[in-house]
């Protein structure tokens, strides 16, 4: 029998924010993570469209055989609806032009994972007790970075490190980095929000991640710890465990943050 993941999903508005603009869905099938763009009108309708447009990939495949299915293609696919529902509804509502949102989305079928990666959001795996970033983010203080032009201590404190190159955004066609995870049982991953990330390093991350048993617990002591550190952002994490044994048999699919407050109009 394949192995599953056996996740837990938790979203805070934070310290300093009045409303939370974060989303997420957590399903046996389907990990994902989307922060609407703070700077820009209405982020919170951004990331409940790309949640939406995740939980319409859950419901078609629920039940349905995933050994022949290419996930990347899948994903792809949902991220350019998502993208098209954007834009129809800021040609309805002018309020909404320049709404965007990050993505951060797992589409496993047992040990196989696909990944779609958009922004700053993140994806991290814990394995053996040793923490690997999965993402790369888009931003321009991570390409001064990968350019060898800043140090990644003074990315931490750069002015300019929230500054998004790559977004779910509507009137363009997004382009995300897709790529394969080959999962191992015992593997636990963490999607999260810069509201956690621009509070706990890497070290702290793989600490938590490490020493806390239940994805449940891990996901609590991840947003206490970002909320004790000032909490200056939306905070949303997802962890989940790829174990041995059979899904559970509900498989209703968990919603957080806006995407369960949020109507898309």
């Amino acid at each position: 029998m394949p192995p599953t993941l056996r996740s837990a999903v938790g979203s805070d508005v934070g310290r300093r924010r009045e409303n939370n603009q974060d989303s997420a869905v957590t399903s046996p099938r389907i990990l994902a993570v989307a922060d609407g763009m703070g700077g820009h009108a209405h982020g919170e309708v951004a990331s409940a469209v790309a949640i939406s447009a995740m939980l319409d990939l859950d419901a078609r495949l629920r039940g349905v055989e995933l050994a022949e299915l290419d996930l990347l293609a899948a994903l792809r696919e949902t991220v350019e609806d998502a993208a098209t529902r954007l834009t129809e509804l800021a040609q309805q509502n002018p309020d909404l032009r320049g709404t965007g949102s990050t993505v951060v989305a797992f589409l496993a079928d047992g040990a196989r994972i696909g990944v779609l990666h958009l922004g700053d959001s993140r994806a991290y795996l814990l394995r053996d007790g040793q923490l690997h970033r999965l993402t790369r983010d888009h931003t321009l203080v991570q390409s001064l970075v990968d350019e060898g032009r800043i140090s990644e201590a003074e990315a931490a404190s750069h002015p300019r490190r929230s500054w998004l190159v790559k977004t779910l955004q509507e009137g363009n066609t997004p382009e995300p980095d897709l790529f394969h995870v080959d999962g191992v049982s015992g593997d636990r991953y963490l999607i999260c929000s810069d509201g956690v990330t621009a509070v706990l390093d890497d070290a702290q991350l793989g600490e938590i991640l490490a020493t806390v048993a239940e994805p449940a617990a891990a996901v609590a002591e991840l947003i206490a710890r970002a909320n004790a550190g000032g909490g200056p952002d939306n905070i949303t994490c997802i962890v989940a465990d790829l174990v041995e044994g059979a899904a559970a048999e509900d498989d209703t699919p968990v919603v957080v943050g806006s995407a369960a407050n949020t109507t898309p109009s």
